[in-house]
């Protein structure tokens, strides 16, 4: 597997463990690792240089965003972070679904654009509700440290959607361009 432009990020990930845990021991340790499990996702799914490089780099911010305090300093952040990273989260979950074969592929361009929005609106939103419930556990459980409330929450959840619906509006000509290859081999 030849290395592309791209690794560059995974080997930034695996390098911010190091501070990550200077800066916030076993927490932001556990963090970054998690980042660097995320960061090598699209590798294995051999996506794009394109969406493999804007998922990374959006996983990397968003992690050194919550180590370093920047959520509290830049108040519009958070928002933004939780609309991108859930919007491209929800496109790997539906792009690993789909090679998988979980998903049925529609029977022409119209039913795909419409399954990818629906699909990657619809696990975009499933996995920002998980991520709030971590939030919380880590809130609760872990360390108070971590920021967390009712108008966090929903606004985190409401930016989560919101950006899932887009990368779905966005994804879905990606995806049509593939479907009248694997619905005639299928025939």
């Amino acid at each position: 597997m030849a290395l592309m432009v791209t690794d560059t990020l995974r080997v930034v990930a695996a390098v911010c463990l190091v501070p990550a845990v200077v800066l916030d021991g076993a927490i932001g340790g556990a963090l970054m690792f998690l980042v660097l499990g995320g960061c090598m996702v699209p590798r294995a799914l051999g996506s794009s240089p394109t969406l493999d490089g804007l998922y990374c780099t959006t996983l990397l911010v968003a992690a050194w965003a919550a180590l370093l305090d920047w959520y509290v300093a830049v108040s519009w952040l958070d928002l933004l972070v939780h609309a991108l990273a859930t919007g491209l989260v929800g496109v790997m979950a539906w792009d690993l679904l789909h090679r998988l074969g979980v998903l049925a592929p529609g029977t022409g361009p119209g039913a795909v654009r419409v399954a990818a929005l629906v699909g990657i609106t619809s696990l975009g939103a499933l996995l920002a509700v998980l991520w709030e419930f971590g939030e919380w556990f880590g809130h609760t459980v872990l360390d108070p440290a971590i920021q967390v409330g009712y108008d966090d929450t929903v606004t985190d959840l409401a930016a989560g959607l919101v950006g899932a619906f887009l990368a779905g509006v966005a994804a879905r000509g990606l995806v049509s361009a593939e479907v009248p290859d694997q619905v005639e081999a299928r025939r």
